[in-house]
């Protein structure tokens, strides 16, 4: 089993995410990325591309092995297991296939963060709904060189301040809009295909506009606690409730 350094837990602890290189191998890295590139050159209809942005382009590779295996063929699930507990994940069967291309404004508008699960008209989420899980796993496609190149953007330690609003005014408060929190500097990752970013539900994150000349691809898992369908609310306002692997070197 892939286990994770005290130093990357401590990072989960405290910022709210993981970075880890070279993760996935570069053999399936490229058979992703030629799949997608396969569908895209199939062609789209204009009037879809704001759904795939909030949901998955090429929909119709979600399911497929070549998106799934990045996730269940790989160290990932074991990483995974390492901070939430051995079988204790819901079975991952899609990923989200999340592209940013290249956009002609400039200079770029300034990240704005989100939290998942919240429902917008093109999302697929249900409307008065909270669709929280516990732990986003991005799995990188292509470099990620510079800022404003589509970066999967953090603001660290936000799972903190947004488990303190949701005490305070309950989880319900999210139905409302994002929590009006003082906001800390937004980090823009960098990276290679292959990385991997383990990150909690509650931290803040967006992607950042893509200024660059290439496409950022990008793979995205949503990993559910089993215990996350019995009570929703109870992992808002305790973070590390189905989190082990954390509560482990808290003391």
């Amino acid at each position: 089993m892939h286990l994770l350094t005290y130093e990357q837990k401590k990072s989960m602890m405290d910022n709210g995410y993981i970075h880890i290189p070279g993760v996935v191998p570069k053999i399936m890295v490229d058979h992703a990325v030629r799949h997608i590139n396969h569908s895209l050159g199939q062609g789209m209809n204009e009037s879809d591309i704001i759904k795939f942005r909030s949901q998955s382009y090429c929909p119709e590779l979600q399911g497929k092995p070549v998106i799934s295996d990045l996730y269940n063929k790989t160290p990932v699930k074991d990483l995974v297991a390492s901070l939430i507990g051995e079988g204790k994940a819901l079975p991952i069967n899609d990923g989200q296939i999340a592209l940013r291309f290249p956009t002609m404004q400039d200079p770029p508008h300034a990240p704005v963060a989100h939290l998942d699960g919240m429902y917008t008209p093109t999302n697929g989420m249900t409307k008065g709904t909270i669709g929280n899980f516990t732990m986003l796993v991005g799995v990188l496609l292509s470099p990620v060189q510079q800022a404003y190149a589509g970066n999967f953007t953090v603001w660290p330690g936000t799972h903190h301040l947004y488990e303190q609003y949701f005490r305070e005014h309950g989880p319900e408060a999210l139905l409302n809009g994002m929590p009006p929190v003082a906001m800390p500097q937004p980090l823009q990752t960098t990276g290679e295909p292959g990385d991997v970013f383990l990150v909690h539900y509650q931290l803040g994150h967006t992607a950042a506009p893509n200024i660059a000349s290439l496409t950022r691809y990008a793979i995205f898992f949503r990993v559910k606690h089993v215990d996350v369908q019995k009570d929703w609310k109870a992992p808002m306002t305790d973070i590390w409730l189905h989190w082990p692997g954390i509560r482990e070197i808290m003391a």
